[in-house]
């Protein structure tokens, strides 16, 4: 029994509109966000938050970095924020390693047989008996 198999699997499906299901969360949230400051706070400084609130929401939603989404960036730089890191100041000199030459055998010399000789030992193949015994 054959089976259909899915195509385009790596493509996520648009639900609204031209948006993934990702993407109007991460643009319904920014533009909620941003429509919460606007009403705490006076409008000059709801601007000041705005601004990189709304920044972050459009490239949360729409840049790429080398093919993969600006949230696994994100999450890569704050891991790296995060993390532990091993600086060394002083390393230890390596020790150089002496190339020692080896000794290479020649090769040894195997004797090409001529046509006159490889007919010589296929006679004596055919007329004499190696195998018998008297």
């Amino acid at each position: 029994m054959r089976f259909s198999v899915p195509q385009f699997i790596d493509i996520e499906d648009k639900i609204f509109g031209p948006f993934t299901f990702k993407q109007f969360v991460y643009l319904a949230g920014g533009a909620g966000i941003c429509f919460i400051v606007y009403k705490l706070l006076p409008f000059f400084f709801a601007v000041i938050f705005i601004v990189p609130i709304a920044g972050l929401a459009l490239a949360l939603t729409f840049y790429k970095v080398n093919n993969k989404p600006f949230i696994a960036i994100l999450e890569s730089y704050i891991r790296f924020l995060v993390q532990g890191k091993l600086y060394i100041w002083k390393k230890d000199p390596k020790k150089k390693e002496i190339n020692k030459t080896e000794d290479v055998l020649p090769a040894p010399i195997v004797p090409r047989l001529s046509e006159s000789r490889l007919k010589d030992i296929s006679w004596s193949l055919d007329v004499l008996d190696v195998n018998s015994k008297k």
